[in-house]
């Protein structure tokens, strides 16, 4: 109530900053670029018309959150579909999924693994005259998984990742400045591992997955570290603006999309640790109080509990602001222990 009538919808702004810098500085025909576009923007229109239902229709329940989630997963899905029918060396990155005795359509023909015990095939082969090579038989190729069961996990991989960052972020936008302000650390991190990963001398060295086009999200993730800074200049307590759904949805399917990118998908858990507790809490709060009819928490989130054990909320945020330093430090040490 103290907070009533604050102007929302403030991912419009930032949106609109992203794309501005993204527009002059990214290489706009590079695939990632695009995935990255299209989570994006049709996740804030998305956010918007869920806004808008609220301010102008005065529905306080916005989109359903059947509704909701079917138009997550037809954005994200649409931008992983782009991403994985137009760039070569990501489907060859996920490619080395094999399993033994499984008939390969691609291969057509069923190979068993080969006993280590048994001779191997050779035939000699002469180099030149008087000094005959030996050169081994061309091996059986590898069963792999065919590409349309390869084509839907990493579809599902990638849905789980996008739409669950997506629902992460929006449930931390509840105070001011939590969620921006985590949201750019984060993609400080991301833009870390997206340029070591685009550039093959760092990608050796560091044992990462190189990939030639990758450097050019690191400008989108700057791009966003600088829109979150402009932003967080009118929403710092007291906040001035809201970024809404419009804002959260689209910057947490951003993320999402950031970490599958850069290849360090899984390292999301780790580097947007805040968004994962605030999601977590969420979930043990409902699934506690269905099971036993007892909550777990005082309020989820759970920013919302610590407020209630009289925490200020300027307290509450710089903590939790700390608690994304450490996560996003705790990640890029990963870098180190490969």
């Amino acid at each position: 109530q103290s907070k009533g009538g604050t102007p929302t919808m403030g991912g419009v702004l930032i949106i609109g900053s992203i794309m501005g810098a993204v527009l002059l500085w990214a290489i706009p025909t590079n695939p990632f670029v695009i995935a990255l576009t299209i989570v994006l923007l049709g996740l804030g229109f998305l956010g918007f018309l869920d806004d808008y239902r609220k301010v102008k229709k005065r529905n306080t329940a916005g989109v359903s959150a059947r509704g909701k989630l079917l138009l997550q997963l037809l954005v994200c899905g649409g931008a992983a579909t782009f991403l994985l029918l137009h760039d070569a060396e990501t489907r060859a990155y996920l490619q080395p999924i094999y399993v033994p005795f499984v008939k390969n359509p691609i291969v057509g023909a069923l190979t068993a693994p080969k006993d280590p015990a048994a001779p191997s095939t050779v035939e000699a082969v002469p180099a030149h005259a008087g000094s005959p090579e030996v050169k081994p038989a061309p091996a059986q190729p590898a069963i792999a998984l065919s590409a349309p069961v390869m084509f839907g996990v990493a579809l599902l991989f990638f849905l789980l990742v996008m739409v669950g960052g997506s629902n992460a972020v929006n449930l931390t936008d509840g105070l001011d400045g939590l969620a921006i302000g985590c949201m750019m650390i984060a993609a400080m991190s991301y833009a870390i591992f997206a340029y070591v990963t685009g550039n093959a001398k760092f990608a050796e060295y560091l044992f990462l997955p190189h990939h030639s086009q990758v450097s050019e999200v690191t400008v989108f993730c700057m791009a966003t570290v600088g829109a979150g800074a402009g932003f967080l200049w009118f929403n710092c307590h007291p906040a001035r603006v809201f970024m809404g759904d419009t804002g959260s949805l689209s910057l947490g399917g951003l993320l999402g999309m950031m970490a599958i990118c850069s290849r360090q998908e899984l390292l999301l858990v780790v580097i947007g640790g805040v968004f994962v507790m605030e999601a977590m809490s969420v979930i043990l709060q409902v699934g506690s109080f269905k099971l036993t009819g007892k909550r777990i928490f005082r309020m989820a989130p759970i920013h919302h509990h610590f407020e209630l054990m009289g925490w200020k909320e300027t307290k509450v945020i710089t903590r939790f602001w700390i608690l994304a330093i450490m996560f996003a430090l705790a990640g890029l040490a990963t870098l180190k222990i490969r």
